[in-house]
């Protein structure tokens, strides 16, 4: 299982021992718990719980605990009996029950009220629910997937969220990292925001200049992929040339990475997918020259541009190959295909 399965773009480390952990508890009936800020696509990852493991072809029912006024949660939750409420006009399932045999997704279960908790606890280790205004439980054979961007641990210690219930959850714990901590992964996904974006309204694919490319690499991204996504088709629609400019950029981003001089290159030269961009004293194309020089047609030519590049990577990352894959900006399986292929393995 790899990003472009789950629908997360990305191949930074830490999103690489992510999707590891992924690989091996979907296809179990574990409970997880999924943490991260705020659009960092939590719902990705468990929508690709579910999608990867046995009950794929059964209901994935997801529930906003954030969005629904706690009086009403209850009922979506477990259902009600006719006459159990003033507008109980007629006696409804429950998201459980709409499950069953599938995964409920708990979303925001922080904001879930204590009283309620409890009944979530119930269902956890019991797996029955009780309809608002019934007489008798009923079984449930679901997973339970919760996310949440608070800290859980420390709303136990203020007091806000059960206890016994964070270990019922936290079986599995998986954590997003905010989009400042995925190392190379800032440009690579403006990169394919950009050219989703642009294809959509049928125009020249932008890519960035250089300039451009320090800011957002610079930048901490408060509002994670979701603010850079916003970001991205923002461009492709207001800018009126083929490259990003300063110019184009808010500027709440520019303020917050200060003097732009000062900036240090980006992590990744050039976002991928898009055209490198020479300047002075920096990167220069190859010409029909050098490889005349060399006396090397174009396959050779590119092989040892390639070789070169997989060996200077893999010093860098002192032979470690997930971090060289990371530098190189491929996945890991396709630098070991390529380092097989010239028996450099």
């Amino acid at each position: 299982m790899d990003a472009e399965e789950i629908g997360i773009i990305g191949q930074s480390t830490s999103l690489t021992e992510v999707f590891r952990t992924l690989k091996k508890v979907a296809p179990t009936d574990s409970t997880v718990l999924v943490t991260g800020e705020s659009g960092t696509g939590k719902e990705l990852i468990v929508r690709a719980l579910h999608t990867q493991s046995l009950r794929k072809d059964k209901p994935f029912v997801p529930i906003n605990c954030g969005a629904i006024p706690k009086e009403l949660l209850e009922s979506e939750l477990f259902g009600h009996e006719k006459g159990a409420f003033t507008h109980a006009i007629k006696t409804r399932p429950g998201r459980f029950e709409m499950a069953d045999g599938g995964t409920v997704f708990l979303d925001e279960i922080g904001e879930m009220d204590l009283l309620l908790q409890v009944k979530i606890l119930r269902v956890l280790q019991e797996r029955e629910i009780e309809r608002v205004g019934g007489q008798g439980v009923r079984k449930v054979d679901v997973r339970v997937v919760a996310a949440t961007n608070r800290n859980l641990e420390e709303e136990v210690a203020l007091g806000r969220f059960r206890e016994d219930l964070f270990y019922r959850l936290n079986v599995i714990p998986l954590h997003l990292p905010a989009l400042r901590n995925r190392g190379d992964d800032v440009l690579l996904l403006v990169s394919h925001f950009l050219r989703v974006f642009c294809e959509k309204k049928k125009r020249k694919i932008l890519h960035l200049s250089s300039t451009v490319q320090r800011v957002l690499d610079a930048y901490t991204w408060p509002g994670n992929v979701r603010e850079l996504e916003n970001l991205a088709e923002r461009l492709s629609i207001l800018c009126d040339g083929d490259a990003v400019e300063l110019d184009d950029i808010p500027e709440k981003i520019l303020s917050q990475v200060g003097d732009i001089g000062e900036l240090p290159p980006p992590r990744v030269a050039v976002a991928p997918s898009q055209p490198a961009m020479a300047h002075a004293g920096g990167f220069a194309w190859p010409t029909i020259a050098d490889l005349q020089g060399k006396g090397l047609g174009l396959k050779e030519f590119l092989d040892t541009a390639e070789e070169r590049l997989l060996l200077e990577a893999l010093r860098q990352a002192d032979g470690v190959k997930n971090q060289a894959a990371e530098i190189l900006g491929i996945k890991r399986t396709t630098l070991i295909e390529k380092l097989k292929k010239r028996h450099m393995e």
